[in-house]
């Protein structure tokens, strides 16, 4: 297709080396790399300068707080190397730095290396960086307030310190003006009135164009505050709104435009329309502190793509965002328009009118390829034709944006409307020509994407969407939800020759047979299915301007549909909070103001359960809960649930005498912060929030979340430094609310009670979560298990759960070859894969997402039945371990309760030698564990198929670990709690 590519400018020697370091830096590289990386040779001294400003500002900085963060020695070596660094960076550099890092340079060079890296001053500073600190005025002049020793000139906030803080709301036409509505403000300085605040929005174009102050006042905006990051600020009147009038950008780009027609005059050839753009800043003057920035941040949805207005035939002012998120305005010529498309054969060809204008000879542009364009005289200017070859296209597969280039005169925008945009179907591909979010004609090739032309929202909260998808496959689709942290929902897809219909009830997501509310963040929209593969959902540009993109409400959450990046779209969860709560400052009034004054009431006779920070119904929170409820205790029981991840049973709701409700309260909010401070007795698993103070009279159970076989606490490599870390100071304020420590054996309260720092009661009961692994009835528990997971009849169950990593937390790869594994165990196994909540959700080719018709992702088993079912964010452990016939881990707690049930493990320890020099582990499992511990993920496969054989082989070192760890695991555990803490004599 391109008969020549657009030529590469000449690099930039400083940008070069910038990215060079930041990728170093992206990549773990040492200090020593970076720094050589962003050596001054070969540069002037302006570009030194801005060579060191990026290095200081971006990798190396960023390197120097991280090692703040971490131990004396990393700190030592990266002072050392930083000291010779600065020794070449021009004073104004360092001076120009923000006020956090101007002051660590400072240290860097002028303090001794060893006492700055054993004071902690550098980490204070690093803490500066990224969260708001205090500042103070003096005289006209503001400072910042830091706890470290220096000049006080160093102190002084400047114009890096003075950056505005913006967000735009709304960018829209009003008889005739462009009104942009938001607000903006100075970090850290309070604007609680009109008085002493002002703001000007100004409009700043090309060179020798006069700006464009707009018309702008302030008004009030709680928002602002609500989302602000510094508690101590008040924004409520940072809000501002700018209108903007066309004829001051009209005759401002006249004068310009007469200048370049000028210009051209005098090298014979005809003026030319011409673009102007003017970038928007805002001014702010408040509290004798002035300040510049761009006007920046809209946010998602419609203000991302506001309408132009025709200001006059072939004119339009269009508002646009850059890369960046900053606001420019834009008076653009229509100087090409594209009239149709047609498909002939192997081509498409695309014609249009250059208004205006007579051209006989030039060349179109499509993306950096140049390509052939004919021209012929039309009514009111010349017309275009331009052919592309579908095989070309159709190899390139990416966007490119269509110009027209008549020889001697500039490159023009092919622009366009609605009416224009055509798609070409080609079997289950498709060529498409769009217009973006300025109206500039797009050619791209892909697979077929499904459109949505309609989308509406119930009374019941629900969603319907509709839309056109024109893949010839005929076979079964699924709607998927995705979140980017990778949790995935699968919903059914109707389907009528190349129109579709979806449902989705964002308050009751499908979950192993329940439901759930979808999780607060904003989840992608896509059609899985059809020989494995996924489309991206796109919104019709003909439904954007009539789309509903307000807030929804649905028991108590907030659902947006938006599309964001023009046309995509994605559906915005979140909890709704009362405007009291809302921000820094809610949260600063709920911990200072309302948490006290509720400890100093009464305790009421309940009970708080906190499983994982609220984020599930399980672990033993939940067995002690049910053990209440089926002894009918009618107390008040109170569950602490996270962004709506369940509702707890009642009575009836477990099949038990109806009458006992539990209340349920959101994690953050104010009825939480009652509970804690009243509630008579607190049960949890976990570590609670830090705001929490036990009170005298309160009791506090902690049931951990098992026996650790990873170090935990001070055993921690990084606990025993000093100066001590803030980890350290939260752990021994924590446990100095513990009246109860609940372990499983009397080598847990060993290793518990020196981990962390414990020396209250302990009860060695067991772990209540694992009495259902020894109940009566759990035969029948686990059929039900069995069919909310869709396992069937006769299957033996491997479950597959590895533990996280500190060091590879983002790493979502499945270590296991899992079309290996079926070839290898055969149609009578299905494995469940249980990811870490601390690790990245999941993924392998072949593992099914559970939904209400699960569609297997791309891989060698896409032909084949269901064999591996991720069950990461199945609620409670206890299920899985109830139904798994083996069990696969690696350096899990979970052996200890898996144990319980004598059934075989098999432990898969590919990185053992690391973990253990990373973390550390409590047992050595070569020795100690009850089963092979096996490091290539082919022999693991092979152990579960001879597993009945291996089994044997550890019967007795298998007893002997039930009896060392799990002596008390009898099914009896929960009532040994209960009785111990809840029984009307205790």
């Amino acid at each position: 297709m391109a008969t020549g590519a657009t030529p590469a400018q000449a690099g930039d020697l400083v940008a070069d080396r910038l990215r060079t370091a930041q990728d170093l830096y992206d990549k773990g590289e040492p200090l020593d790399a970076l720094i050589a990386a962003v050596h001054s040779g070969g540069l002037s001294r302006t570009q030194r300068r801005r060579l060191h400003a990026g290095a200081l500002n971006g990798p190396l900085g960023l390197r120097l707080e991280t090692a703040a963060k971490r131990d004396a020695t990393r700190l030592r070596q990266a002072v050392d190397l930083l000291r010779d660094y600065l020794a070449d960076v021009d004073t104004p550099v360092k001076r120009a730095l923000p006020v956090a890092r101007r002051l660590a340079v400072h240290l860097v060079e002028n303090r001794d290396p060893a006492m700055l890296a054993e004071s902690g001053e550098l980490a204070v500073l690093a803490a500066a960086s990224s969260e708001p600190f205090k500042r103070v005025r003096k005289g006209l002049t503001w400072y910042a307030v830091l706890p470290v020793e220096a000049p006080r000139s160093l102190f002084r906030l400047r114009r890096s310190d003075l950056v505005p803080v913006t967000e735009v709301s709304d960018v829209s036409w009003h008889d005739g003006r462009l009104r942009v509505t938001g607000h903006a403000y100075l970090a850290g300085l309070s604007v609680r009135s009109r008085r002493f605040n002002r703001a000007t929005v100004v409009l700043r174009g090309p060179r020798w164009v006069p700006p464009i102050s707009a018309r702008t006042r302030r008004v009030h905006c709680p928002a602002a505050t609500q989302g602000a990051a510094d508690p101590g600020c008040n924004y409520d009147w940072a809000g501002f709104v700018a209108e903007i009038r066309p004829w001051s950008l009209r005759w401002r780009a006249g004068i310009r435009a007469t200048l370049h027609a000028v210009k051209r005059f005098l090298r014979r050839r005809p003026a030319v329309p011409e673009t102007t753009t003017w970038r928007a800043d805002i001014l702010i003057w408040s509290r004798a502190a002035r300040a510049t920035g761009a006007v920046r941040g809209p946010t998602m949805g419609r203000t991302e793509r506001p309408p132009g207005l025709r200001v006059r035939p072939g004119w339009w002012v269009r508002p646009a965002w850059t890369s960046d998120r900053a606001l420019q305005i834009v008076l653009q010529p229509t100087r090409a328009e594209l009239t149709g498309v047609v498909h002939d054969g192997d081509h498409i060809e695309l014609r249009g009118l250059l208004p205006g204008a007579a051209v006989t000879k030039g060349r179109a542009r499509l993306g950096g390829h140049r390509i052939a364009a004919d021209f012929t005289p039309a009514e009111g200017g010349t017309g275009f034709s331009v052919a592309l070859p579908i095989p070309a296209l159709m190899k390139e597969r990416d966007a490119r944006r269509l110009w027209i280039e008549p020889k001697g005169d500039p490159a023009a925008p092919v622009m366009m409307d609605d009416d224009a945009e055509t798609r070409v179907g080609l079997d289950r591909s498709e060529v498409t020509v769009l217009r973006d979010r300025r109206d500039r004609v797009v050619v791209s090739a892909h697979r077929v994407w499904p459109v949505i032309t309609s989308a509406t929202w119930g009374e019941d909260g629900a969603l319907t969407l509709a839309g056109t998808y024109p893949d010839p496959d005929p076979g079964p689709r699924e709607l998927v939800l995705r979140q980017r942290a990778g949790l995935t929902y699968h919903l059914r897809l109707q389907r009528s020759g190349p129109d579709f219909t979806a449902r989705v009830a964002p308050g009751a997501m499908p979950r192993f047979g329940a439901t759930v509310a979808l999780a607060s963040g904003a989840w992608s929209l896509s059609i899985a299915g059809g020989k494995g593969t996924t489309a991206p959902l796109r919104v019709d540009h003909r439904l954007l301007d009539a789309l509903d993109e307000d807030v929804h409400i649905v028991d108590g959450r907030e659902y947006r549909l938006v599309a964001t990046r023009f046309d995509v779209p994605v559906l915005v969860a979140a909890e709704h909070v009362p405007d009291e709560e809302k921000g820094a400052v809610g949260l600063w009034s709920t911990r200072r103001v309302h948490y006290p004054a509720e400890r100093r009431r009464e305790l009421r006779d309940a009970t708080v359960y906190v499983s994982f920070d609220g984020r599930s119904y399980s672990d033993n929170a939940r067995a002690v809960y049910e053990e209440r409820l089926r002894r009918g205790d009618d107390r008040e029981h109170i569950w602490v649930v996270r962004d709506g991840a369940f509702v707890p049973p009642d009575s009836a709701g477990l099949g038990l005498a109806p009458g006992i409700t539990p209340t349920v309260v959101r994690e953050g909010s104010r009825e939480h912060y009652t509970a804690l401070a009243r509630a008579r007795h607190v049960m949890t698993n976990t570590l609670l929030p830090q705001w929490f103070r036990a009170r005298e009279d309160q009791v506090v159970v902690q049931t951990w979340h098992g026996s650790p076989l990873k170090r935990v606490g001070l055993d921690l490599r990084h606990m025993t430094r000093e100066p001590r870390p803030p980890a350290w100071y939260r752990q021994a304020a924590e446990v100095a609310n513990w009246d109860l420590l609940v372990t499983q054996s009397p080598w847990s309260s060993g290793v518990l009670r020196r981990a962390f720092g414990y020396g209250g009661e302990v009860l060695e009961s067991g772990n209540p979560r694992n009495d259902v692994l020894m109940a009566g009835d759990r035969a029948e528990l686990a059929a039900a298990v069995r069919r909310s997971l869709g396992v069937p009849p006769g299957r033996r169950v491997v479950l597959y759960a590895p533990t996280w990593r500190d060091h590879d937390r983002r790493n979502a790869s499945v270590r296991l070859d899992l079309g290996e594994a079926r070839r290898v165990l055969g149609r009578d196994h299905i494995l469940l894969v249980r990811g870490h909540p601390m690790q990245a959700s999941p993924s392998a080719p072949g593992l099914v997402v559970p939904g209400p018709s699960s569609v297997i992702r791309p891989g060698p088993m896409t032909r084949e039945s269901t064999f591996a079912i991720d069950v990461t964010t199945y609620p409670d452990m206890a299920d899985l371990l109830l139904i798994a016939d083996v069990l696969i881990t690696d350096y899990s707690s979970v052996i200890f309760d898996f144990a319980v049930t004598r059934r075989p493990i098999v432990f898969f320890g590919h990185d053992l030698e690391r973990y253990r020099t990373t973390r550390g582990l409590y047992l050595d499992l070569r020795t100690e564990g009850p089963g092979p511990l096996l490091t290539d993920a082919a022999d693991v496969v092979e152990a579960v198929r001879l597993i009945d054989a291996l089994a044997g082989d550890y019967t007795d070192r298998y007893e002997e670990f039930v009896r060392a760890y799990a002596p008390r695991d009898d099914g009896k555990a929960t009532a040994r709690v209960v009785d111990q803490v809840f029984t009307p004599d205790s």
